[in-house]
């Protein structure tokens, strides 16, 4: 049962990171086509959680390798080249979008920089779930294939429909974070998206029967309720992005379309378990052993709340539109109206040296009850020493004092303030 729990997590984590990253790299491909005035602005409304939604990816594979190592095993290394190209991709994408907000010049450049690397993760991830779906050549758990095994017909479409997917949720989510759209503009881009996404998912179905190994199973009743449920929620979701493009609430189009992925996952899933390698093999042969599963539930099942819960007080604190800041010009420094009054001669010396004194000595004090209590001596410093180390102290925090004194740092402000005033 633990196995199912890993599974689970894994599951959960890729949704969480295909709706949240989603959006944030098709608003990324989207800035390509943005004028230029406007890439800055797309950068700055992805820039406040792109690296929390990444993070979902990283957790994913985490599970992935303790939970389900013999899945890790056989994946991994027949995608080893696209990953690499996903991984310089996201670095080059951050690059670009710290770059472009941050740099004094070359914006245009960095704005390409975001916008390029966008598109080439997105379409490295579709190559991966494709090689996933058409399933890796393996033998006893082990990989037997080729280093570019990955590179199919069908991994190709999948890259394609990924891309539009992406695209579509970069568009609802620029409709509920910007007002630079016009809503006819909008209205057109979002439902010309949705179509070209309702196209390349019915390609995709189509063709996965020739090129997915594992048989279908939707003979079985209970699979094939869930399934056409998830297919008709999918279908729900899409008319309701497609009424809310260019109409208000702005946050209508985003939510339908995160739904609409989610009961894609969902159905993608119900085909699959409890199959994870197509096309045999499953969640018991991959899983490690129950110390371990029963060790990464708990430990991720408690984190999972506060995980949760930051992602949600990230969206509440970043809701609503976004505008650019204004940039307030620095006030002038107050003027001073009253002459400086300079200070009297030095006077309370005594009170000076006596109260320095004590510090020194209760300094001492501290320290030796901290020796005496945690580090077990169980014998107070010996008196001539602390008297020694109290006169030492004191000695060498005067002369620095006199020292600094006649370099002038005690008067810096004074003679800055002198000169202020002269002038």
């Amino acid at each position: 049962m633990l196995e199912y729990a890993s599974y689970a997590l894994v599951l959960f984590s890729l949704a969480m990171y295909v709706v949240l990253d989603g959006y944030d790299l098709g608003v990324g491909m989207l800035s390509l086509a943005a004028r230029s005035e406007r890439r800055r602005e797309y950068g700055e409304i992805v820039a406040t959680a792109w690296d929390a939604n990444e993070s979902w990816i990283i957790l994913a594979g985490v599970v992935l390798w303790a939970g389900l190592p013999g899945a890790y095993a056989v994946i991994l290394p027949s995608v080893y080249l696209p990953l690499i190209g996903m991984l310089i991709a996201v670095i080059l994408r951050g690059l670009g979008l710290e770059m472009q907000s941050a740099a004094d010049g070359y914006r245009r450049g960095w704005a390409l920089l975001f916008g390029g690397a966008s598109l080439a993760a997105t379409v490295c991830q579709g190559l991966v779930l494709g090689a996933l779906l058409t399933g890796p050549s393996q033998r006893d758990g082990m990989f037997q294939g080729g280093a570019f095994d990955w590179f199919s017909r069908y991994s190709v479409l999948c890259a394609l429909g990924l891309v539009a997917v992406y695209l579509l949720a970069g568009a609802a989510w620029l409709q509920d974070k910007t007002e630079g759209w016009s809503r006819s503009g909008i209205r057109r881009t979002g439902r010309s998206l949705l179509v070209v996404t309702a196209i390349m998912t019915a390609v995709l179905g189509l063709l996965m029967p020739s090129a997915d190994p594992q048989q279908s199973q939707l003979s079985q009743p209970l699979r094939a309720v869930l399934f056409w449920l998830a297919v008709l929620a999918a279908v729900a979701a899409g008319a309701v992005a497609w009424y809310g493009f260019g109409r208000r609430p702005d946050w209508r189009p985003f939510a339908a379309v995160a739904t609409m992925t989610a009961c894609g996952l969902v159905g993608l899933a119900v085909l699959s378990v409890p199959v994870v390698v197509p096309p045999a093999l499953t969640v018991h042969q991959v899983a490690s052993p129950h110390s371990s599963q029963l060790f990464l539930v708990v430990g991720v099942g408690l984190c999972m709340p506060f995980v949760l819960a930051y992602n949600a007080y990230a969206w509440r604190s970043f809701r609503g539109k976004y505008t650019d800041p204004l940039e307030r010009p620095i006030p002038p420094p107050p003027a001073r109206t009253f002459p400086l009054a300079v200070s009297p001669a030095p006077s309370g010396a005594l009170r000076t040296i006596v109260r320095r004194t004590l510090l020194v000595a209760l300094g001492i004090l501290a320290t030796a009850l901290s020796q005496d209590v945690f580090g077990g001596v169980a014998d107070w410093i010996d008196p001539v020493g602390v008297v020694v180390l109290c006169c030492t102290s004191l000695a060498a925090w005067i002369v620095g004092d006199r020292r600094d004194r006649r370099a002038g740092y005690f008067h810096a402000d004074i003679v800055g303030i002198e000169a202020e005033t002269t002038s």
